[in-house]
This record gives C-alpha cells, structure tokens and sequence, in this order.
C-alpha cells in the first residue's frame, strides 16, 4: 500500500491531467456519439438506433450548410484581417518606444476582460449611429474587433521572446531591412503568428453573442445551432460538430508532426 500511494503521489500531475483532459473532450464524445443516432423525435437527446443517414447527407436540413458556408467566410476573413493588424500592433507594441504605450497595451487586453454582452452592445450602437446595414460586413468587423486582442496577445508574447542579436547578425551579414524581416524575423514569429491566427478562427466561427447584436437578418452557423435547439435539433448539427473536432485534432497533429521534423533537421 505504501509503494502505491508513492507511485500515485509521483504520477499526481500527470493523472490529474488526463482526468482534466478526458473530462474536457467528453462533450465531444457525446457529440460523436450522438451523429450516429437516428431518434424518433424532434430532439436528438436520447439514444435510439445506429445510423448513418447523416454522414451520408449533412446538408439534409434546410439551410443549414448555407449557414455553416457564411460561418465560415466570416471566420476566414476574420481571421486574414485581425492577424495582419494584431501582428502589426504586437510588433510595435514590442519593438518601438511611444507615447501612451503602456495605456495602449493595457487597452489592448480589454476586449478580452469585458463581458461579450458589452462589447456587443457597444458595437451595436456604434452601427447604429453610423447608419449602417446590419448583415455579414458588421459581423465581419465586430468579429475582427474582437479576435484583435488574442491575436496580440499571442503574436506579442512570441516577439518579446525572440532574440533581437539574430536580426542584428542578418544584417551584419548585409541583409536588408525586409530580407531581414522575411527570412528571420517572420519564420521566428510565425509560430505565434499561427497560435494567433488559429484561435481568431475558432474564436469568430463559434461566437454567438456579437454575431446576434450585429447579424440583423443573417443566419450564421450558431445561431442555426440555437434557432433549431428551439423546435428540435437535427443530427446533422451533430455531425457538422464532429467533423470540425476532426478537423482540428489533424491540424495539431499535423503542426506537431511538423515541428518534430524541423527539430530533427535542426540537430
């Protein structure tokens, strides 16, 4: 009993991480489970039958694939937009000394500290006073807006790690400003740039609150989500959720295999 309870206390962390872990993907589980079911009712919450009806057709429910389409224009447009700017601002934040740049970088965290709800609002009446049409561009911008901040914040904690002597080597060697920047600078910080960029996508297609402020009559793919839990939700949505875990799991696996293979190269 001893020996055990010292094996338990020297594999505390690591037990108490799979838990967490496991505990964490268990909704997907569910999800994956449930986009085989075939339920007799409306309301996809109770196992009934195995089936593969919605495998074979995930766009078997009216307008939802138009939904997830939009959704995903949005997040990928998003995601180009706040990247470029949040790379921009990380990389002045960090590299030059200005006026008001500490209240700058103390703004910059505030998106991300306030309720979604206020910041809804606010883009909202902003809109509003501006004038202007409620649809898939004030999506895009309060979109942008919102993923702005993580992707400083990624991108700038990426930059204050780099060792500046690199860059001065490059150009000791008679590299250009933008030789520079391209074959040093860039693949140093492209890791958080990525970082960056991967969470403004997730974070715009699954966003909800700022898209029902600002979508007016457009539908995008989590408020289908949330209109069809009102009258009964189809396996499709099911299915759609499980595909998008997939999707993901094989771009981590994809950057960590990758990143194995440089580090090899490099030894």
């Amino acid at each position: 009993m001893a020996a055990f309870f010292r094996w338990l206390r020297g594999k505390f962390v690591v037990i108490a991480g799979l838990l967490t872990l496991a505990y964490l993907l268990l909704p997907n589980v569910v999800v994956t489970v449930f986009s085989f079911n075939k339920p007799k009712g409306r309301f996809n919450y109770a196992w009934q039958d195995f089936s593969l009806d919605a495998w074979k057709d995930p766009c078997g429910v009216a307008d939802m694939c138009g939904s997830l389409s939009l959704s995903l224009q949005i997040a990928f447009w998003a995601t180009i937009g706040a990247t470029l700017l949040g790379t921009m601002i990380a990389f002045a934040l960090v590299r030059y000394r200005f006026r008001a740049r500490g209240a700058v970088s103390s703004l910059i965290f505030l998106p991300m500290a306030m309720p979604e709800v206020v910041m809804a609002a606010s883009l909202l009446t902003l809109f509003l006073n501006m004038g202007a049409q409620l649809g898939f561009w004030t999506i895009l911008i309060a979109h942008i807006m919102f993923c702005l901040s993580f992707v400083v914040t990624a991108v700038k904690a990426r930059v204050m790690s780099m060792d500046p002597r690199l860059e001065q080597a490059a150009q000791d060697l008679y590299a250009g400003p933008v030789q520079t920047f391209v074959r040093v600078t860039l693949p140093i910080a492209a890791p958080g740039i990525a970082a960056g960029a991967l969470l403004a996508f997730a974070l715009s297609f699954d966003d909800f609150i700022i898209t029902n402020f600002n979508a007016g009559s457009t539908v995008t793919f989590p408020m289908f989500v949330w209109g069809s839990a009102q009258r009964g939700t189809p396996v499709q949505i099911n299915v759609i959720g499980t595909a998008m875990f997939l999707v993901a799991v094989l771009l981590v696996l994809g950057g960590m295999i990758v990143s194995k293979r440089r580090s090899k190269q490099s030894h």
